[in-house]
Order: structure tokens, then sequence, then C-alpha cells
């Protein structure tokens, strides 16, 4: 149960690390319906699981991903294409900052 004013948060670690005959086993099953199927888009997607393997096997072994710093990368991003009128740099870099505050985003707020 969450905290009262806070939201409920995922585990950052699992108990164990998913077994890696598994894991393996997985994957070449992943790999094969993708050479197997006759669509281009699941021979892209098999490529970029290959490419990025070595990130998902690390997010499997840890549980911790940089989700929350992309997040707010996004955010950051967002703002600034939003702001191009602002002949003012301080007025921009504070909207930014007041964005990315955790009240501003409404994880603190109680509705």
């Amino acid at each position: 149960m969450a905290r009262q004013g806070r939201p409920a948060r995922p585990a950052r670690h699992r108990p164990h690390p998913p077994d890696q005959e598994e894991v393996r086993d997985l994957l070449h099953r992943f790999y094969r319906h993708c050479a197997d199927a006759d669509l281009p888009e699941l021979h892209r997607l098999a490529t970029t699981v290959e490419t990025w393997w070595p990130e998902i096997t690390a997010f499997l072994h840890t549980g911790i991903t940089n989700a929350r710093s992309e997040g707010t990368n996004r955010v950051i991003k967002t703002i600034t294409r939003d702001a191009c009128g602002f002949r003012n740099p301080i007025n921009q870099r504070l909207r930014t900052r007041t964005a990315t505050t955790r009240k501003a985003r409404g994880h603190l707020d109680p509705r």
C-alpha cells in the first residue's frame, strides 16, 4: 500500500535475477519466430533487440532503468520547443525548472 501523499513505487531490485538458460531459450524462440515470419517489421524488431541486448540483459539482472532521466529530458525538450518565442532565456529556464519539479508534474497532488 502506498504511503499517503506518495504514489506506490515498483521495487528497483528483483529478489533473484532470471535464469540465464531460460532467457537464452526465450530469446532463441523469439529470433526463430521473427525469422519465420514474413514481416519486415519483425525482422527489424529482432535486429533492434540484438543491438540493445546488453542493455536489456542489464535491466533483467538489476531491474534499474534510465526511464526517469529520459522522461525529464523529454519534458525539457518539449518546453524548449514551446518556448521558442521567449526573448528572455531566464524565463525559459524558469519555465523548464517549473515543469520538471515534482509538484508541477502532479506527483504530490492529492487530487
